[in-house]
């Protein structure tokens, strides 16, 4: 009987052990959502011809490649006035980090450069298996984000700070300086980027200028605004029958809102009165 008992006990001695050895998984963050600006017009940067006539001259050129550059030129140039980084430099690791914007990365969460949380990254996050398993990668609601964040990243940083001495046509010390500074720990990274500059021509879309540029940014913007500012002028002219709840329904707005625009006390409408419906 005393046998029973001391087995007994020492069953549930292991038990407890076994027990106390468990280990509580902490859930991965997945951060706050950070509200993100909407991506600005952009005036083209002559993408379209240049990836024309380089799949005319050479069609052994990958199209998906030439389709990046088609859709993201844009950004990279306007990202090379803000930031004095090389658009080529931007779109030939935007298309190699991101896989011509095929990567699960990229698809998932908009990444297009590999950028990682790091300790002061509070915006959303996923994790995705690079140099470590589930490693803890940046989420963006535009690419055109992933974009600036790339060029703040460079520009925030110390250890990037002497690639800013190059000229920025120098793509070529720019691709050695980012290995140089730590950007990838891949010792052919600056030979993978100088092959998809050169194939693609990405140098071109360092050579536009910055004064025709800026002019054709400002007239884009300008267009988009004054288009804006008109619609804020809609107005509707009060007819017979009409209440503030039926215009409100017709165009869309809550008649708190009409009434503020309108600086309306009350409900009273008359004949003929003219309304703004549109902010």
């Amino acid at each position: 009987m005393k046998l029973k008992i001391l087995f007994s006990v020492l069953f549930l001695l292991v038990l407890s052990n076994c027990g106390a050895k468990k280990h509580v998984t902490k859930k991965k963050s997945r951060g706050t959502e950070v509200t993100e600006p909407k991506p600005k017009k952009l005036p083209s940067v002559n993408e379209v011809k240049i990836t024309r006539k380089l799949a005319k001259k050479n069609p052994r050129l990958n199209k998906e490649t030439l389709a990046y550059i088609r859709t993201y030129a844009p950004i990279a140039v306007h990202e090379m006035y803000q930031y004095k980084i090389p658009a080529s430099i931007t779109l030939a690791q935007g298309i190699l980090e991101s896989g011509k914007g095929k990567s699960e990365l990229a698809l998932k969460s908009k990444n297009h450069f590999g950028i990682k949380c790091h300790s002061k990254w509070t915006g959303e996050r996923v994790y995705h298996d690079d140099d470590e398993k589930g490693e803890c990668f940046r989420k963006y609601k535009y690419i055109a984000t992933s974009y600036n964040d790339h060029s703040l990243f460079l520009t925030q940083r110390k250890r990037y700070a002497f690639l800013f001495d190059y000229n920025i046509k120098n793509y070529k010390k720019w691709a050695y300086g980012l290995r140089k500074a730590g950007y990838a720990t891949d010792r052919k990274y600056p030979s993978k980027l100088l092959k998809i500059i050169e194939d693609y021509h990405l140098y071109d879309f360092d050579n536009i200028k910055k004064s025709t540029y800026s002019k054709q940014f400002k007239e884009v913007n300008h267009r988009k605004s004054s288009k804006r500012s008109k619609a804020k002028r809609k107005r509707y002219e009060v007819e017979k029958g009409d209440t503030l709840y039926a215009i409100s329904r017709k165009f869309s707005i809550s008649v708190a809102d009409l009434k503020a625009l309108n600086n309306l006390t009350d409900n009273t409408l008359s004949l003929g009165q003219n309304l703004i419906v549109q902010e």
